[in-house]
């Protein structure tokens, strides 16, 4: 758990210089999950809809818990949600009504 002054001093986000095992690094086939989501993230930067500080920032407020929770994409998906959210695109309701009709979609086609 980061102590106070280390949220004041360190964002969430940067680990540079901390212990942190060594780094494997490895391509992978990108999932259709984040496939989309560069692509929707590209659009949304090509509309001037969502820039790369607005999210960057959306991923620093996060906070390191829930950070450390969720995948690269995930991280940008939901910040992006924020910043249109914020910006007046959509409300949250607009959010969870498209959210919630996309898991009725998949749980039927799953069925």
């Amino acid at each position: 758990m980061a102590t106070k002054r280390d949220m004041i001093v360190r964002p969430a986000h940067d680990l540079g210089g901390l212990p942190a095992g060594p780094v494997v690094p490895s391509d992978h086939e990108m999932t259709p999950f984040e496939k989309s989501c560069h692509a929707l993230l590209n659009v949304l930067s090509a509309h001037k809809l969502v820039n790369t500080e607005e999210k960057r920032r959306g991923v620093e407020d996060l906070g390191a818990e829930i950070i450390g929770e969720l995948t690269y994409y995930e991280r940008w998906a939901v910040s992006a949600s924020k910043v249109l959210i914020e910006k007046g695109v959509i409300t949250s309701e607009e959010l969870g009504a498209k959210m919630n009709e996309i898991r009725d979609r998949l749980t039927e086609a799953a069925a």
